[in-house]
C-alpha cells in the first residue's frame, strides 16, 4: 500500500519491538509508512534480520519478510541521526516490581533517546500501558527540557494476541491529548490504519480508558471464578448456572470461569489501583477481583489433592500432565508471559511433592516450554495422556476443544483424574472410561 503523497507523517519510529511494538511496526510498514524500530535485545534484532519474529502471531512472519524486503521497515539497537521520523511511538514494557507497582524506567529511557534525535514539531505517542499521569508527569517534562517544540499524545494499544494484525486495521483507536491540534494530527495519522478513531480530551482520559477496559475484563472473569468456587462446593454446575442465566436474557452476560493471566490482565488492575491512590481513592472491588483470580491456582491444586485422596489406590508418586501452557488458547498464541499454568504447576508441586510432571502445548515450542517450566514436554496429545494419573487442561486451544477426550483418557492409569479448567467438554462427567474421574471447573462436587 502507499500513503497519500501530501501526507506529512510518513516516517515513523517505534521504540521497543516487543509484542505491541513489532506488530504495530509491521502493520504500519505494510500500510505504506516508512518505519524504523529500535530494540535493546540483541537476540531479537538478530532474528528480525533473518525475517524471524521472536513470537508467533498469524501472518506476522510473512508480512515481516515482505516489508523488510521492500525497505519499508528497518531496525537498530538505538536511535541515531540517520533516522528521520516525524512521529515517535513508545511501546516499551511496564512490568510490575516486587511490590506490585509499575516500573517506568524503560519508558523514561525511551523518551530520553527520542529527545536526543527528534526534530522540532515531532509527535511523540506513548502507547505503553502506564499508571495515570505518566504521559504528563514523566514523559512530557523530559521532552520539555530539550527546548525543542513537540506534540504529545497517549494512544493505547488494544489488540488481542492472535488477532493483532487484523485488529490494528479494525479496532477504533483511542486518542488522548490536551490540544485539539494534536488530537487532529493523531486522527489523520491513525486514520491511515483504521477507519475509526475515538478522541478523548486529555492524556489521562486515554490512559484510564486502557486500564478500565482490561480491569473490567479481569473483574468479569473474577466474578465467574467466584461463582465457580461456590458451585464446586455446592455440587452443582457453574457452567449450567451461567448458561441458563444468560440464555435469551440480554441483561446478563457472565463469562464462563477459567484461569485469568497474560501480560495485561494480571498487571493492569494493579496499575489502576496504584494510580487511584494518587487521588486518595481506594479500589477494593478491583483488588477483590484480581485476588480471586490470583488465588485460583491454589484452589485448583487443593481440589486435585482432595480428589486424589478420595480415590483408593491413587499413587503417592503420580504422573501429572499439564496441557495448555501458553497464557491463553483462543485465539492461539505461544506467549508464556503471565501464564497461569506456571503458578498452577507450583501449587501442584507443593500438593504432590513426589509427582513427575510433563507438559504439552499446541503452539509453544517444546524447548521454550521446557526452559520456562523446568519439566519435559511430550510431542503429542496421546503421549500426554498415556500413563498419566492426573491430566489438567489449562487453556482452551482448539486442539483441546476438538479432541476425543474419552478415547485419550483410556490410556491413563487407574484411578485417574481429568480436570478441565475451561469447561470445554459438555459430557465430561458421563463419557470417561471406568476408573477415570472427570472434573470441570465449577462442578467439582466437593
Amino acid at each position: 500500500m502507499s500513503l497519500p503523497k501530501a501526507f506529512s507523517d510518513q516516517h515513523v519510529c517505534v521504540i521497543g519491538l516487543g509484542y505491541v511494538g513489532l506488530t504495530l511496526a509491521v502493520a504500519m510498514a505494510d500500510a505504506g509508512f516508512q518505519v524504523h524500530g529500535t530494540e535493546v535485545r540483541d537476540e531479537v534484532l538478530e532474528g528480525l534480520a533473518k525475517g524471524e519474529p521472536h513470537f508467533w502471531e498469524p501472518r506476522l512472519k510473512e508480512k515481516l519478510e515482505r516489508v523488510v524486503a521492500r525497505g519499508k521497515l528497518t531496525f537498530s539497537k538505538t536511535l541515531d541521526d540517520s533516522v528521520k521520523a516525524s512521529v515517535y511511538i513508545i511501546t516499551v514494557g511496564t512490568p510490575l516490581d516486587k511490590d506490585g507497582n509499575a516500573r517506568l524506567g524503560m519508558a523514561q529511557d525511551a523518551t530520553r533517546q527520542v529527545v536526543e534525535h527528534m526534530q522540532d514539531g515531532a509527535l511523540i505517542i506513548l502507547r505503553s500501558t502506564v499508571k495515570l499521569g505518566t504521559t504528563r508527569n514523566l514523559v512530557k517534562p523530559i521532552l520539555e527540557a530539550s527546548g525543542k517544540s513537540f506534540q504529545i499524545a497517549f494512544c493505547p494499544e488494544r489488540t488481542l494476541e492472535g488477532r493483532a494484525l487484523i485488529e490494528l486495521h479494525e479496532l477504533p483507536q483511542v486518542i488522548g491529548a490536551d490540544d485539539p491540534d494534536v488530537r487532529w494530527r493523531c486522527q489523520q495519522f491513525f486514520g491511515q490504519m483504521t477507519p475509526t478513531t475515538v478522541v478523548v480530551g486529555s492524556l489521562e482520559a486515554a490512559e484510564l480508558t486502557k486500564l478500565v477496559d482490561n480491569t473490567y475484563r479481569d473483574l468479569s472473569f473474577g466474578f465467574a471464578n467466584e461463582i465457580a468456587k461456590l458451585c464446586g462446593r455446592m455440587g452443582i454446575s457453574a457452567r449450567e448456572v451461567i448458561r441458563a442465566g444468560k440464555l435469551g436474557y440480554p441483561r446478563t452476560n457472565v463469562a464462563l470461569p477459567g484461569p485469568v493471566g497474560g501480560p495485561c490482565l494480571e498487571k493492569d488492575p494493579h496499575i489502576l489501583v496504584e494510580s487511584a491512590k494518587q487521588w486518595g481513592v481506594d479500589m477494593p472491588i478491583t483488588l477483590a477481583g484480581r485476588r480471586t483470580n490470583e488465588e485460583q491456582p491454589a484452589d485448583v491444586a487443593d481440589i486435585a489433592r482432595i480428589w486424589a485422596g478420595r480415590l483408593n489406590g491413587f499413587p503417592a508418586k503420580p504422573v501429572i500432565s499439564l496441557l495448555g501452557l501458553a497464557f491463553k488458547g483462543m485465539p492461539p498464541t505461544d506467549d508464556l508471559r503471565g501464564t497461569m499454568a506456571y503458578p498452577i504447576f507450583r501449587e501442584l508441586e507443593a500438593a504432590f511433592p513426589d509427582a513427575t510432571f510433563r507438559g504439552y502445548d499446541a503452539a509453544v515450542e517444546p524447548a521454550a516450554a521446557t526452559a520456562f517450566f523446568g519439566f519435559p514436554m511430550v510431542k503429542t496429545l496421546a503421549a500426554a495422556f498415556e500413563g498419566a494419573d492426573i491430566v489438567l487442561l489449562l487453556n482452551n486451544h482448539s486442539a483441546f476443544q476438538q479432541m476425543d477426550l474419552a478415547a485419550l483418557a483410556a490410556s491413563m492409569h487407574r484411578p485417574g483424574i481429568v480436570y478441565d479448567l475451561w469447561n470445554m467438554h459438555d459430557d465430561i462427567m458421563e463419557s470417561m472410561p471406568d476408573g477415570v474421574v472427570a472434573l470441570a471447573l465449577g462442578s467439582e462436587r466437593l
